[in-house]
């Protein structure tokens, strides 16, 4: 945070670390403010940093260094009118989104970029939600040549009763309109030689038009359902709602002239993963996009690595679109 704080400083912008550890920095004066919003932590796994063959490789280069970078370029110089907050959160890579949380407190911008990758001539306009639970299986030890499932069976077969039920919500649906359910993770057979455990981590992608709470009144009920032995608990630990922002804004309309102007044509991608907008969004209820330079497929690979020819375009399109925040007509 420091160090993004110092880089900062050194162009110019009023910048320091705020209350929840968010690296911000401040430039310009006028009634326009735009919040240019990024995340500063990444994803696990050294990648060594390297240019090649015109892409920069590391981690983070594009999940999403190479979008807040492109965000502190592109405001280095004031546009007149407008105020410009860069913002480097903290957490987003995480359930918490400390960062985001912390700004959402805040007043809301007249407009607002998140810091994701969509490409130098895309904007990212929904993402789906996000549910994460632990669901747990406990029930009396036994000899493991006992009759019956194992605990890590049942949890198996109330795994199975989830996922059909997931299916069934939005069976017609495909892509991005679809409820998807995943089990991330499962442990299971472990015993103090009086209570057997199992465990499953089960993780859904939310498309709009639903809410966690349905989603999670929907599990709780099948658990309740599910035939066997163990007791089954239920604990949330993360969720974040569906986020979609309409393409007719003048914002949305910004990066289309702007994307323009810099040879390209604009087009609009929703997603199935989750950011900062997820949170942003209903809590300010202003113009919003996600936007950035890179290609998504790379997020969280060992082979992320930036476009450095996209990585300048996706600047020009960010200087055209502020410029554009303070005129009144777009």
């Amino acid at each position: 945070m420091d160090w993004l704080v110092a880089r900062m400083r050194e162009r110019g912008f009023r910048a320091s670390v705020d209350d929840a550890g968010n690296a911000v920095g401040e430039i310009g004066e006028g009634p326009a403010h735009v919040v240019l919003l990024g995340h500063i932590d990444t994803v696990p796994g050294e990648i060594g940093v390297r240019v090649e063959d015109g892409e920069l490789v590391g981690r983070g280069a594009v999940d999403a260094k190479g979008p807040l970078a492109a965000f502190v370029a592109a405001a280095t110089t004031p546009c007149a009118g407008v105020r410009v907050t860069v913002v480097g959160a903290v957490e987003e890579e995480s359930p918490t989104s400390a960062g985001a949380r912390y700004r959402a407190t805040l007043a809301a911008p007249d407009w607002c970029v998140i810091g994701e990758p969509s490409g130098w001539d895309a904007v990212t306009v929904a993402y789906k939600g996000r549910l994460a639970v632990n669901v747990t299986l406990s029930r009396s030890a036994r000899h493991g040549a006992a009759p019956g499932m194992t605990c890590s069976e049942e949890a198996l077969a109330l795994w199975s009763s989830l996922r059909a039920a997931a299916e069934r919500r939005t069976r017609e649906a495909d892509g991005f309109a679809r409820l998807d359910c995943r089990l991330e993770g499962m442990s299971g057979g472990t015993s103090d030689g009086l209570v057997e455990r199992a465990e499953l981590r089960v993780g859904y992608r939310i498309p709009p038009g639903i809410t966690t709470a349905e989603i999670e009144a929907e599990l709780r009920a099948v658990a309740a359902d599910h035939v066997g032995e163990a007791q089954v608990g239920i604990e949330r630990i993360g969720a974040e709602e569906p986020a979609r922002t309409p393409r007719s804004t003048p914002l949305a309309r910004a990066f289309v002239g702007a994307i323009a102007e810099a040879g390209g044509r604009a087009t609009f991608k929703v997603k199935s993963g989750t950011s900062d907008m997820n949170i942003l969004a209903p809590a300010w209820g202003c113009p919003m996009v996600a936007y950035g330079p890179g290609d998504s497929r790379y997020d969280h690979t060992p082979i992320e690595r930036l476009s450095l020819s996209d990585y300048a375009r996706s600047i020009e399109v960010l200087r055209s679109v502020l410029a554009r925040a303070g005129k009144p007509i777009i």
